[in-house]
């Protein structure tokens, strides 16, 4: 294989070859778990296989830089040689590193590059760019000062450039809602609750760390609209933010009674039991001690938002207004879905996070569930409409991760995710669904190349980021933590620069 040489920000190719005559070229677009569990699952399984992987930001990884919580048991223990973050890191780098592998960060599809240009250029394009927008919960009073969706929030203390200059207000109020009880709502109150020495070890970002120094934040309240036999959130997580030190946990004990369906529900779902037992016993267990400035851990079950409640200037929330709700059978799905009863109750506060879902965002030429929030698809393969209605498979065209299956799972869900639409593409190829019609190879990276430079595009390679990682890690270690994150564009960029 040909050296590509980096000369001025333009991409210079010198004699670029192939493993075999006609390579199959695929281009990946999103760096996260779902892209390069794909790529790496595409390497493997054939030979010669050329794999080019974008993504807007100059840094890979997705959410296992930008999502994970930096206060997880497995990422804050730096004295282990490899945490669990950094091994995953490590393999991905690994795929990175392959010679028919190349990365093109700070590449964006829809202004950088059109999805149209990049089915032109490779055999198989994969969408793998996951889920960058949030979902809307449509009541009155959304759009006031202080209410952030949980997405930004995450961002903001874990350094993603998008988020630097999010700062939210945690100086002017002692209390928080999270609307929502899964995971991410976890993640977020534990991080507004945890004593701040836990978090100055980690690397969560500066700005956050500062902010969350000054907090007066002290009591939140986490409010899901069914009850502790339906709550999102998963044994660990629940069990990680109830052993905060010197936390009160305050769950009422009428919440926690079960109904016929309850039962039934338990009885079918182990990781519902698990979390159910962790609510009963801390609905008993967590009792008041009169520490001053003690923190609360609120559960809210059985509400729903209404309203949010605007401050007298109008312009910051000051409450939220919360319906009661109770659960009725779905007899169409067999679950049971939260109803209004018609009882409301104010909740005073001066900060909202709505942890209620991630949304995929479509781009020109992709069809797209807009109800869903996914890309129309058969096992990976995109699917489109014709005048019939009539389902059409999208030649070269493949999804993966949220964007194929919604914002659901852990990490380690994208590798089956990716397997799945990998063999998708190696079936289409060994039928020759993947042949160009013209008879001539596509030209791939070559392509992609000739593209940038006539953009005069500035792109990332892996050793951009190599330097990135380099320099926070040094900054890092001054400061006896992981790393210390660069959370600008302006600045990732010069750290490129070296």
């Amino acid at each position: 294989m040909g050296q590509l040489l980096l000369h001025g920000w333009k991409l210079i190719s010198r004699g670029f070859s192939s493993l075999t005559p006609h390579p199959l070229r695929v281009c990946i677009v999103g760096s996260g778990p779902a892209g390069f569990y794909t790529a790496e699952k595409m390497l493997k399984a054939l030979d010669g296989a050329e794999v080019d992987i974008l993504d807007r930001l100059p840094t890979p990884f997705g959410l296992v830089r930008s999502g994970v919580a930096p206060d997880h048991p497995e990422t804050k223990l730096s004295h282990l040689p490899e945490t669990w973050k950094q091994i995953v890191v490590n393999q991905f780098s690994r795929v990175a590193a392959n010679e028919r592998c190349s990365f093109f960060g700070n590449v964006n599809l829809g202004t950088t590059v059109s999805l149209s240009d990049l089915c032109k250029m490779y055999d198989a394009v994969v969408l793998a760019y996951g889920a960058e927008s949030d979902r809307y919960l449509g009541v009155p009073g959304e759009d006031l000062g202080g209410i952030y969706s949980a997405r930004e929030f995450v961002w903001w203390y874990n350094g993603h450039p998008d988020c630097s200059n999010v700062s939210p207000d945690l100086k002017n109020t002692d209390t928080a809602v999270v609307l929502g009880q899964g995971n991410v709502a976890l993640d977020v109150a534990r991080i507004l609750l945890r004593p701040i020495n836990e978090l100055e070890t980690t690397d969560i970002a500066e700005h956050a760390l500062t902010s969350l120094r000054e907090s007066t934040i002290r009591k939140v309240y986490l409010v899901g609209r069914r009850g502790p036999v339906q709550a999102a959130c998963t044994a660990k997580e629940l069990r990680e933010i109830l052993g905060i030190k010197d936390l009160h946990v305050c769950i009422q004990k009428a919440d926690l009674l079960t109904s016929a369906a309850d039962e039934e529900e338990l009885k079918k779902g182990r990781i519902q039991r698990r979390v159910y037992e962790l609510f009963s016993k801390a609905a008993t267990s967590h009792q008041q001690h009169d520490i001053v400035g003690q923190r609360e851990l609120h559960f809210m079950f059985f509400r729903k938002p209404d309203r949010f409640l605007p401050s007298e200037s109008g312009n910051t929330v000051s409450g939220v207004r919360l319906e009661k709700t109770c659960l009725k059978e779905n007899g169409a799905s067999g679950k049971q879905v939260a109803v209004g009863t018609g009882q409301f109750e104010d909740l005073k506060c001066g900060l909202v996070l709505k942890s209620v879902g991630y949304k995929s965002v479509p781009v020109d030429g992709l069809p797209f569930d807009e109800y869903r929030g996914v890309v129309p698809n058969m096992k990976g393969r995109v699917l489109s409409l014709d005048q019939a209605e009539h389902a059409i498979v999208e030649k070269g065209l493949y999804v993966t991760g949220w964007l194929k299956r919604g914002p659901t799972g852990i990490i380690a869900t994208n590798l089956y995710c990716a397997e799945e639409t990998v063999a998708s593409i190696l079936e289409d190829f060994k039928n020759g669904l993947l042949t160009p019609s013209s008879g001539s190879p596509k030209p791939g990276r070559q392509g992609l190349l000739q593209v940038l430079e006539n953009k005069n595009a500035r792109f990332v390679p892996f050793s951009g980021w190599e330097k990135i990682d380099t320099k926070e890690r040094m900054e890092g270690e001054l400061r006896n933590k992981p790393r210390k994150k660069i959370t600008t564009w302006e600045e990732l960029l010069l750290a490129v620069d070296g």
